[in-house]
């Protein structure tokens, strides 16, 4: 009888956890010790850099190891333009677009409102005026719809918790000729000295962005660590 119950019970609970996970994009197992144990269409998820990593994002080594000047050049900006950096982080990226969008502005979003309180307090020591500051969650950018004629990550939205609402919200908010230009650390390459979590391959980019209802419009290849690959919709 107790057997019974307690047979009874653990099926129960399997019926209730199949119940919560059925009809999601999600699953969760083990898989690499710096990842969460989610998972989005064979990919794990990786944690979210805190705040207190902030020194590695503005190491002077880095336009070396990343040839950020020519990632900027890459985006080919319009005076004009008006763009978005999801996970801006401390704003490495946003303040070397900003100068160059004479009529536009960039919109710097992130979740943490630590990153956005280090940007609010450079803005206001350089005098920068086009740049505003957006305060994203977990499943959305809080971006205004149809506003958005470019769309920068930067090694960012392999830590997305939810991919597949992120992606949904930034395709809203995209004019209908937008790009995201999507920079990942090659997955491909074994030797570019970061944990494989963090990185991702081109297959798999193009795959997760499919799903999303974009198009691989090409990859620029002409980074020495990262993936730039331009996607918009389809």
């Amino acid at each position: 009888m107790r057997f019974t119950l307690i047979l009874s019970i653990i099926c129960f609970s399997f019926q209730l956890l199949q119940g919560q996970t059925e009809g999601t994009v999600y699953t969760f197992k083990n898989g690499d010790p710096y990842g969460t144990g989610k998972w989005y269409m064979g990919r794990e998820i990786a944690y979210v850099m805190g705040f207190h990593g902030m020194d590695w994002l503005e190491r002077p080594e880095r336009e070396q190891e990343e040839k950020v000047s020519k990632l900027i050049k890459n985006l080919k900006l319009e005076p004009t333009d008006v763009v978005a950096d999801i996970g801006a982080g401390s704003g490495y990226h946003v303040f070397r677009m900003a100068p160059r969008l004479t009529e536009g502005e960039v919109y710097a979003v992130d979740i943490q409102q630590e990153m956005l309180d280090v940007m609010k307090s450079r803005m206001e020591e350089r005098g920068i005026e086009n740049v505003k500051l957006m305060k994203g969650s977990e499943q959305s950018t809080n971006l205004p719809a149809n506003t958005i004629d470019k769309i920068l990550m930067v090694d960012v939205y392999h830590e997305f918790s939810f991919p597949k609402e992120m992606a949904e919200s930034m395709k809203s908010a995209l004019k209908p000729d937008g790009q995201i230009y999507l920079i990942e650390y090659r997955r491909e390459n074994d030797w570019i000295p970061i944990k494989k979590v963090h990185k991702m391959t081109e297959k798999q980019a193009i795959k997760e962005f499919e799903a999303a209802g974009f198009e691989l419009e090409r990859n620029m290849g002409n980074l020495p660590w990262q993936h730039c690959m331009i996607f918009r919709k389809k």
